[in-house]
């Protein structure tokens, strides 16, 4: 399965089975289009995968203080959309 298939698989599974907030996933599916006319940006989409599939909305406030939270998947979605939305070439004026 390639990496933008994986994306979003992922966040179905985390939107369906761990209550993913539906605007953070609008964003990871915007990235997932926009990855198809831009550069593949390997590592950061494999920690973007991983943490959804961590997800947890209540994430770091059990007993060990595993889980991913709303706070920690936005800040990586954040990164990857600096990255790959300064990467687009802008339409001439």
């Amino acid at each position: 399965m390639d990496l933008i298939n994986r994306l979003n698989a992922a966040t179905l599974t985390a939107q369906q089975e761990d209550d993913l907030p539906d605007f953070l996933a609008a964003r990871v599916y915007a990235i997932a289009e926009q990855l198809t006319a831009s550069p593949v940006f390997q590592v950061e989409i494999e920690e973007l995968i991983e943490q959804l599939s961590l997800y947890d909305t209540y994430g770091q406030t059990g007993y060990i203080g595993m889980g991913v939270n709303n706070y920690i998947l936005e800040g990586t979605i954040v990164r990857i959309e600096k990255k790959l939305f300064n990467c687009v070439p802008r339409a001439k004026e």
